[in-house]
């Protein structure tokens, strides 16, 4: 199955998912408490959100100073701010997604494994699925004045 295909589906059936399960919810504990349940959530990861990203750009701040590149940070901003989103979007599976984005150690095993995986690679340098080679565009640089 193709990634578009997947995500077609992903993106049909999580909203009959959430609002399946806030209805039940709901039904359980009430509509007020489960409606301060959302926006108690939606508070809530905008505040870590803003806690986890600060910490992840002092990170990389720190990395660069030192001469370092820092790949992990580079890969985690993007997953904070997956995880910001999903926590705002209304919803408990959606929050569910958002709190483990933003959980420091489940966001380095994720950024590892891209990481290890070459899903994404530094140097210009993009991997061919096909050939299973490094396609690499090489020059030199002069400056004139």
């Amino acid at each position: 199955m193709k990634i578009f295909q997947i995500l077609f589906l992903v993106v049909l059936i999580i909203p009959f998912a959430e609002i399946y399960l806030l209805l039940l919810v709901g039904s359980i504990i009430g509509a007020l408490a489960t409606i301060f349940l959302v926006v108690f959530t939606a508070v809530l990861g905008a505040w870590l959100l803003r806690q986890q990203g600060f910490a992840t750009f002092r990170r990389f701040q720190e990395n660069l100073a030192q001469g370092m590149v820092p790949a992990y940070e580079m890969i985690e901003g993007p997953i904070i701010l997956l995880g910001g989103l999903l926590l705002l979007t209304p919803g408990f599976i959606t929050d569910a997604l958002g709190f483990a984005c933003l959980i420091p150690a489940l966001r380095k095993k994720i950024a590892q494994y891209v990481i290890e995986n070459h899903l994404i690679q530094a140097g210009g340098a993009f991997q061919d699925e096909k050939a299973g080679e490094k396609n690499v565009l090489e020059g030199e640089f002069r400056k004139e004045e």
